[in-house]
């Protein structure tokens, strides 16, 4: 595969070497490991540069193809905590400007990671001129907030982040609560900010058989489980979830909360000071005995845990994003989690779980109750919450997205020659082409192969198409209108009934001005549809609001669905009956791919109503005999008959 660009990543606390679950190692740790990873199977080249901590490591390590991991020299060959590590930043960029100007080939662009890195970037841009994108996990001054006087970093980590947002090239929020947040504390432009959300690897994170992980972990199979698992620090929340197990108990449902993260491998009080003060607040509160706390596990063995949970509980003061929660939905447990920053992002509220507020024990000890208690609501939301996080969360939707925005970062490097910018450009937008054509091949067959055979259905049995979409997907569904009823290649056959719903612009406007713009297909389904009939939408995203307000309203009326969208597929996915997914995040990418489908479809369709009839009576003519036509369109004398010829 030919390299698209070498991208620089700064991490300077967070390796994806390190073992997860300690106080400095987290979902950042996770990010960027599988971010690269990712990138790699895209054709970038990625070196993470990480702070040397640990002089029994190579400072260069070959971690995957198409990725190595920089051990920076900053400070002593030891482990430094985060809040103390702001003094080194100078040596970690005279060390990486060093590597770099040793390096054969220069790196198109920095992405930095947290407010030291993005320090580190700013100052190697105004040496090299490399442009930078910053992802900071966390904001100063949202931490200050919540935080106060407990906050440990320096006093001049908001000016630092004050910078960085002015200098960076692009800025990359992790939710919608993130963006804001940027804009409203940093007067950051909004024209900067790409909401790239985290992720979770479906390879690693999946449903498992709840009795199977229960005996793989050795929990008893007839406990209701509870299970917190992250970072065993104070922002965490996690004595809030030992509160709220607390006022459980006083119901007649017993109930086993397991907690998993620390410093070391198995929970020690007297090595990890937050795991003590949760063990003695535990005892305070009657309910040491129904905690099990297993410290620190590898990732490996995480999704056991994830699967053998009832409930995963995680309720921080506040959360940049949280990516346990995605993990909990992938395998298949519902999550109550903190009304916060990503959780309020990722967890749809009664139907993948629930949000309560952070520092309510109560709220959250009636939502784990009322889930325990439900049997058959822990399983709807169980499957709405791996529908979800797949159309939504995984990784290599975030890889598509980010490297859209490398690809619009890099073109505009001042590191190239503008005319081979351009060519390079070029060039990767057909390449760009060619791989989501590859990938569409792979996946979307037999989801067209239904899609025409169920318009085929439709129209034998006279009924009819209703197409809706929004800009430019507007403009597509009047395309596919105009070749049913028009024609696709074959001339002289009948016409298709079909309705594209964007084109009454007199209700269209009407009716978004008196009313509200999100029923404007829905009303029009409600007028024209009727049982039987096919509603066809159109959406780059799979998140346009009045496309799933007319797909609710054209199930209520027993109509068939058919989605053509992409990103995930989004909350449109839930209502399609057929549900074709481009494998892309990229909006011209997507729209491309359509037209191919539609195009498709229009030829199939018109093979299996139109062109059969010709070939039979081909057949009539060559074997001098008439073929008896079935009324129910069976096969007679060995040829298939649609009823509606």
């Amino acid at each position: 595969m030919k390299t698209r660009h070498r991208i620089a990543f700064i991490s300077e606390h967070a390796s994806p070497l390190a073992t997860l679950g300690g106080v400095d190692s987290g979902g950042q740790n996770v990010y960027v490991g599988e971010l690269a990873r990712h990138l790699a199977d895209r054709g970038y080249a990625i070196d993470v540069f990480t702070r040397w901590d640990n002089k029994q490591l190579p400072q260069i390590i070959n971690w995957i193809p198409q990725v190595r991991i920089i051990h920076v020299k900053a400070g002593p060959l030891e482990f430094v905590e985060k809040e103390q590590l702001l003094p080194y930043m100078r040596e970690f960029r005279e060390n990486m400007l060093s590597f770099i100007e040793q390096e054969p080939q220069p790196y198109a662009m920095i992405h930095a990671n947290f407010f030291m890195s993005a320090l580190v970037a700013a100052e190697i841009k105004e040496v090299l001129q490399i442009p930078f994108a910053v992802t900071f996990h966390a904001l100063g001054c949202v931490r200050k907030i919540h935080q106060g006087d407990n906050d440990r970093f320096p006093a001049e980590r908001i000016e630092i982040e004050k910078r960085v947002v002015r200098e960076a090239d692009y800025i990359i929020a992790e939710c919608p609560q993130d963006e804001a947040d940027l804009i409203q504390y940093y007067n950051a432009s909004p024209e900067k900010i790409s909401i790239i959300p985290c992720g979770f690897n479906p390879q690693e994170f999946y449903p498992i058989d709840k009795l199977l992980a229960r005996m793989v972990l050795n929990l008893d199979a007839n406990e209701n489980i509870v299970l917190q698992l992250g970072r065993m620090v104070p922002r965490k929340g996690v004595d809030n979830v030992v509160k709220a197990l607390a006022k459980i108990r006083k119901t007649d449902l017993p109930v086993r909360l397991v907690i998993v993260g620390g410093e070391t491998d198995t929970a020690d009080p007297l090595l990890d000071k937050e795991i003590g003060r949760l063990q003695k607040m535990a005892q305070e509160e009657g309910v040491l005995d129904s905690i099990l706390f297993v410290g620190r596990k590898n990732r490996d063995v995480l999704k056991y845990y994830y699967a053998a949970a009832d409930v995963f509980v995680t309720t921080p003061w506040y959360e940049p994003f949280g990516i346990t929660p995605l993990e909990a939905m992938a395998c298949g447990t519902p999550v109550v989690g903190a009304n916060v920053g990503g959780i309020k992002y990722s967890v749809r509220d009664g139907e993948t779980g629930y949000l309560v507020p952070p520092h309510d024990p109560d709220a959250l000890a009636q939502k784990i109750y009322e889930l325990l208690s439900d049997t058959s609501l822990l399983e709807w939301m169980k499957r709405n919450a791996i529908k979800r996080v797949n159309a939504m969360f995984t990784w290599a939707q975030v890889a598509d997205k980010m490297s859209l925005l490398y690809d619009r970062i890099c073109v505009t490097s001042p590191v190239k020659d503008p005319d081979e910018r351009d060519y390079e450009f070029i060039d990767d937008a057909f390449d760009q082409a060619i791989e989501t054509i590859k990938r569409s091949k792979k996946i979307l067959a037999s989801s067209i192969q239904e899609a025409a055979a169920l318009l085929t259905e439709c129209f034998s049995k006279n009924k009819k198409v209703l197409v809706c979409g929004n800009g430019g997907s507007a403009a597509e569904s009047q395309h596919l209108v105009a070749e049913l009823v028009g024609r696709f290649e074959l001339p002289n056959r009948k016409a298709l009934p079909a309705i594209a719903l964007t084109a009454d612009t007199s209700l269209i406007t009407a009716w978004a001005n008196d009313i509200g713009y999100e029923d404007v297909f829905a009303r029009q389904v409600e007028a024209h549809g009727r049982k039987g009939d096919i509603l066809f939408c159109f959406s780059t995203s799979g998140q346009s609001a009045n496309i799933i307000r007319a797909m609710k309203t054209s199930v209520d009326k027993q109509m068939y669905c058919i989605a053509l969208s992409g990103k995930g597929g989004g909350e449109m996915s839930q209502y399609a009956h057929i549900d074709i997914v481009v494998p892309s995040n990229s909006t011209q990418r997507i729209q491309e791919m359509h037209l191919h489908v539609l195009h498709t479809i229009c030829s199939l369709l018109e093979t299996n109503l139109f062109s059969r009839q010709n070939i039979t009576k081909e057949l009539v003519k060559e074997n001098g005999h008439a073929i008896k036509k079935n009324g129910n369109g069976k096969h007679v004398n060995g040829v298939h008959q649609q009823s509606i010829i």
